[in-house]
């Protein structure tokens, strides 16, 4: 498979100083940064007939309900209240 990539001159340049850097050609350099980021894929989506892999929501649920916005009120009145006043030192 062929892919065409649109990088700037500036990206193109840093691929290629760190493709030297390695001692690897620039087609070389950005094959093997594709297959890193395949290597950290998941091998088959929901519609493959994979597991699904959960809502950002229930990544978060074991944190527990979040504060509402008077919490959230107190706190910053809490926190900042005295901020921008003189120190009474």
């Amino acid at each position: 498979m062929t892919v065409a990539l649109q990088l700037t001159p500036e990206e193109e340049a840093k691929l290629a100083a760190k493709a030297r850097a390695q001692g690897v050609s620039l087609e070389s350099f950005v094959q093997n940064l594709v297959k890193q980021a395949a290597e950290g894929m998941p091998a088959t989506t929901e519609s493959e007939g994979g597991k699904p892999s959960g809502s950002l929501l229930g990544l978060l649920a074991k944190y527990g309900p979040a504060p509402s916005a008077e919490e959230i009120d107190r706190n910053r009145s809490e926190m900042f209240g005295s901020f921008g006043q003189a120190d009474p030192r």
